[in-house]
């Protein structure tokens, strides 16, 4: 293993697990400043997960296992999905590879434990924000995947690190299809991160919600693995934003070194369009994503007549 490789493993781990909440509490302090707030501070996810830790969780009447591994089953799949995704070109294989369609199956599994267990539950407000959860993945996974395949296709690989390899520099935004891929990608990270105008993050009006409705019969320490993986979702795709669909230089160590100012400005970009935009009626929202999806297709179809 190269230098190059080790340092690039080591901010992959520590930053999906231990600094991934920062990157929550970075974007709502910004979404606080730019509303004329104070703001919690970007520390405040690390006080909830520690009061939650804290805490004994609720077995709910009537459920089964299906209720009861799902937090466990959703922090495993999104811890397993921080080891695919590469926070550089040289990162090291850690023994579930980098292969961008394993990433979405990981993504999807974690979704489908939640929803599974807010049906088990039989919640009716549960119910509802899974409904919609899942409604709205049909088009946020199909955005995803366009989105990945122009990148796959300009790289011409779908491992990760190759991905990251072959975007950098200049040449390959020398044609639209990579920024119309990132175009798609975009709407894909307000989906995946629950942000306005998809979903508001600060509500808890239960008629509105989608990401929070699935998880309202969850506590303390099972809360706790849930609260971590939605932080830990921010960072898969806020990484893969800033490796794959912003320009980089090709040069590991200055990727890595430019990770945390892409980072924070892509935080800074979720609160200023939180700022802007108000919550869109739920009818709407799958049009928007679907737009990011026939984005994307558009950028297929750019590269492949580029490349004729």
């Amino acid at each position: 293993m190269t230098a190059q490789s080790g340092v690039s493993g080591v901010v992959q781990i520590v930053g999906g697990v231990a600094l991934s909440p920062l990157l929550v509490g970075l974007t709502q302090q910004a979404k606080a400043r730019l509303q004329g707030r104070r703001g919690a501070g970007p520390l405040q996810p690390y006080r909830e997960l520690r009061r939650l830790w804290g805490k004994s969780g609720v077995d709910v009447e009537g459920t089964t296992l299906v209720y009861r591994l799902a937090p466990v089953l959703v922090a495993a799949a999104v811890g397993a999905a921080i080891l695919l995704v590469p926070a550089a070109a040289a990162a090291p294989g850690l023994g579930v590879g980098h292969d961008a369609l394993v990433l979405a199956g990981l993504l999807a599994l974690a979704r489908l434990a939640v929803c599974a267990a807010a049906w088990d539950t039989s919640n009716g407000f549960a119910l509802q924000g899974a409904s919609r959860d899942l409604t709205l993945s049909v088009f946020v996974e199909a955005a995803l995947m366009l989105s990945l395949t122009v990148a796959a296709l300009v790289a011409g690989t779908t491992d990760l690190p190759g991905v990251v390899a072959g975007t950098a520099g200049g040449h390959p935004w020398t044609t639209p299809a990579l920024g119309l891929a990132a175009v798609a990608f975009a709407l894909v990270v307000i989906a995946e991160t629950g942000r306005q105008p998809v979903d508001n993050p600060d509500t808890h009006l239960e008629l509105t919600m989608i990401h929070e409705g699935p998880v309202l019969e969850f506590a303390g320490r099972d809360q706790a693995f849930l609260q971590w993986a939605l932080a830990a979702r921010h960072w898969l795709v806020l990484v893969l934003a800033a490796g794959v669909f912003l320009p980089h230089p090709s040069n590991v160590w200055w990727q890595l070194a430019l990770l945390p100012v892409s980072l924070s400005l892509l935080c800074l970009a979720l609160a200023v369009t939180e700022s802007l935009i108000a919550k869109m009626r739920i009818l709407l929202v799958p049009r928007l994503i679907g737009v990011g999806a026939a984005v994307a297709l558009l950028g297929i179809v750019t590269w492949l007549v580029d490349s004729l």
